[in-house]
């Protein structure tokens, strides 16, 4: 192909099967397949990749962990959560915003995916950041932004991939993500003034005290103490979620993998047993729905196995990670070009793509250069993050599209305040490795 060696070949061929709207999964296998029978190894050892790039027993722990913030979304966890944290925050600066911020932070422990979290918790977020006063695509916008730290708060899909790909601890990449995750919670408080004051601030003066004259119905006539009281009991369950699973992770009860099926009984428990709001019909709905979830995602990996062996194979990581590394001997030049080559292409493509493809040419430079793996893989998911609301084709904005009916192209122009701060979260993290390494240090 035009003179291209095969594995370079793939690459152009994988963009252009992308470019012509084939699905992501079979843009992999079938650029990776051509680029097989051009290396002349035919398509002997396909079957053989596909098992091996698919049996890891850490990638277990994607299909549970989306499957338990499927049910928690189903027995009402999300909706209860919602209104402790719109109780708690009362009439505080910012309103809905900071509860929406928070609820974000807290459904990341849950869910582990961005767009699973903007369908979960959106609709209740955006109308009640509409009731407080916020115009509608910002209120959206800031779903999409708390909704995609999914990947960064733990337990985070992507750094369970990670940790796969990379052979890294994934249960020190949980802990050093905690951190970078709340900072970049802060940074979208921040982010907060910027929604327009005027009609923030006219709509809380209509209401006739602010958030707390839109305290939800079951609390409705009680005092502040007696609402903060009734809300915590009905959410307790839900807040003790990120306890439990993480919990359990670091006292080093189960592993990371292991916890996930723990958060999918978890959830079942608390359904069945505490908030008896899962049926059956529910609970078929929540398999069917993380069936689907899983099967694209996991599909995606196998498929990346092929695309991964022949990146080996034809040394397309020695060309591209050599010339990384000639391009100069700043470090900090050589991390700014990573991070601005997974920004574009986290316009494009979705997470697990691009660390498929890109890790194993930035691997090798990050161990060249002697950098902590840890440290990288949680500035990559703040990265990663970024992209799922940023256009053309951040996920989370699609998502969000659907749900509130609204273009796309509405709710990316509010998303512009909060893609500014969380360039400035990032380029923070990624300037202070000692950030992902507070809780490390303090654990050992």
């Amino acid at each position: 192909m035009l003179g291209l060696d095969p594995g370079t070949a793939m690459v152009v061929l994988f963009f252009v099967l992308l470019a012509l709207r084939v699905p992501v999964a079979f843009a992999l296998g079938l650029s990776s397949l051509w680029a097989m029978w051009e290396i002349g190894f035919g398509l002997d050892l396909v079957g053989d990749l596909l098992a091996s790039g698919i049996a890891k027993f850490s990638l277990l722990a994607i299909p549970f962990f989306i499957l338990a913030g499927a049910l928690m979304g189903t027995v009402g966890i999300a909706e209860r959560m919602i209104r402790f944290f719109r109780v708690l925050v009362g009439d505080l600066p910012g309103g809905m915003g900071v509860v929406g911020t928070v609820v974000c932070l807290f459904w990341g422990a849950v869910s582990g995916s961005g767009p699973a979290s903007v369908a979960a918790i959106g609709p209740l977020i955006i109308r009640g950041m509409e009731e407080d006063g916020y115009p509608r695509p910002f209120a959206a916008a800031l779903v999409c932004t708390g909704a995609a730290l999914s990947i960064v708060i733990p337990p985070s899909i992507g750094l369970v991939i990670y940790g796969v790909i990379a052979e890294t601890s994934i249960a020190e990449l949980f802990i050093a993500a905690i951190i970078p995750g709340l900072v970049m919670g802060l940074l979208m408080i921040a982010t907060l003034p910027f929604a327009g004051k005027a009609r923030h601030a006219a709509a809380r003066a209509a209401s006739g005290g602010g958030l707390a004259a839109l305290a939800p119905k079951p609390y409705a006539g009680l005092s502040y103490p007696a609402r903060l009281g009734r809300a915590f009991f009905d959410a307790f369950w839900g807040l003790l979620t990120p306890v439990v699973i993480l919990g359990g992770i670091y006292a080093g009860v189960f592993t990371p993998t292991e916890a996930a099926i723990v958060a999918t009984v978890y959830a079942l428990f608390v359904g069945l047993v505490i908030y008896r709001s899962l049926t059956v019909k529910t609970l078929y709905t929540a398999l069917v729905e993380a069936s689907a979830s899983s099967a694209v995602v996991m599909l995606v990996v196998t498929f990346a196995s092929l695309f991964g062996w022949v990146v080996t194979v034809d040394d397309l990581v020695g060309k591209y990670s050599g010339a990384l590394l000639a391009m100069s001997d700043n470090q900090w030049v050589i991390l700014a070009v990573i991070m601005v080559v997974v920004l574009i292409a986290g316009m494009f493509m979705d997470a697990i793509t691009i660390m498929f493809i890109a890790l194993p040419i930035f691997l090798p430079v990050v161990r060249e250069l002697g950098w902590d793996p840890v440290w990288f893989g949680v500035a990559l998911m703040v990265n990663l993050a970024i992209g799922l609301f940023t256009p053309p084709v951040g996920i989370n904005l699609f998502v969000a599209a659907n749900i509130t009916r609204m273009s796309l192209e509405k709710i990316a122009l509010g998303a512009i305040p909060f893609l500014i701060t969380s360039l400035v979260g990032l380029a923070i993290i990624a300037a202070f490795p000692e950030i992902s390494h507070v809780l490390l240090q303090f654990m050992q």
